[in-house]
This record gives C-alpha cells, sequence and structure tokens, in this order.
C-alpha cells in the first residue's frame, strides 16, 4: 500500500502567520514552490498561501505585499491528510475538493510533515490514475454551458 507519507515532499517551510506575504513571495521564489503552508506554533498549520492568493487577493486589489500578513489570507481549515493515508484516498480528497495541494500532518500531534503536490502525485503514480487524477482535479464548471441548460423565459 502506497501511503501519503510515500509520496509526499517532506519538511514543508511555513510561512508563520505574522510574517508579510512580500516574505512568502521571496520564500516561494527561492524554493521553486508555488504555495506554503501558514503556520502557527509548533507547526500547527492554519492555511495555505499560494502565489495566485498574492496576485488575486493583495495586489490587485491594491494593498502593499510588505504590510499584508499571511495570517490575513488564512481562511477556514484546509483540507488535510494524515502521513499513513492510503494514496488512494489523497486522491479522492484532492479530487473531491478539486486541491493541486495538501498538507500531511503526523497523528496524533497534528503537526504539519510535508505536503502533496501534482507534480508529487505525478511521480508517484501510475500514468492511468494520475490521468484520472489531473482531468478530476483541473475540470472547471464552464458558465456558459450552464446557461445553456437553463430556459429562456418567455415573452410577455
Amino acid at each position: 500500500m502506497i501511503r501519503a507519507s510515500d509520496i509526499m515532499h517532506p519538511g514543508a517551510e511555513c510561512i508563520r502567520e505574522h510574517e508579510t506575504l512580500a516574505t512568502a513571495a521571496r520564500i516561494m521564489r527561492d524554493r521553486g514552490v508555488g504555495a506554503l503552508p501558514i503556520c502557527g506554533e509548533r507547526q500547527r498549520l492554519l492555511g495555505i498561501v499560494t502565489d495566485r492568493d498574492i496576485v488575486l487577493k493583495c495586489v490587485a486589489e491594491g494593498r502593499d505585499p510588505e504590510h499584508v500578513t499571511a495570517g490575513e489570507l488564512a481562511q477556514g481549515r484546509p483540507m488535510t491528510v494524515e502521513a499513513d493515508e492510503d494514496a488512494e484516498q489523497v486522491l479522492r480528497v484532492m479530487e473531491q475538493y478539486k486541491v493541486r495541494r495538501l498538507p500531511v500532518i503526523n497523528h496524533p500531534e497534528h503537526e504539519l510533515v510535508g505536503m502533496i503536490s501534482e507534480a508529487d502525485i505525478a511521480r508517484g503514480l501510475p500514468q492511468a490514475r494520475l490521468a484520472e487524477f489531473v482531468s478530476a482535479v483541473c475540470e472547471e464548471e464552464n458558465p456558459k454551458s450552464k446557461e445553456m441548460e437553463q430556459p429562456y423565459p418567455t415573452p410577455l
């Protein structure tokens, strides 16, 4: 059985909740990654910040990434898997919630021990299963097709 710990990238580096998005962007650049977990005390996971979050939720809104903190973007509880979770369950979670990165925590401390990305999935799974995964995660609802399904209003 392939487990989450077998395919994850261990030792994920966190951005602390009080650090700025400019700091997060520099870490992403230096590490060659597109997302960082946001951690509080004792590696407790508070959220995830992506390069896209920095652009859309900070820069595009005219906010200064030197003053906006990572914690300000940590909304809700991120989906996680435990290190000993079966890889198929990992894929189901990523497919169901259409997430491309998934934090891996240990049990019972619930500390962050790694991250699983699409690249990790690509390296760790057979081609056929990988194709299913990519199709499910990348599938987007087409707003135009939704319009076509709805009946036109009847003229008065």
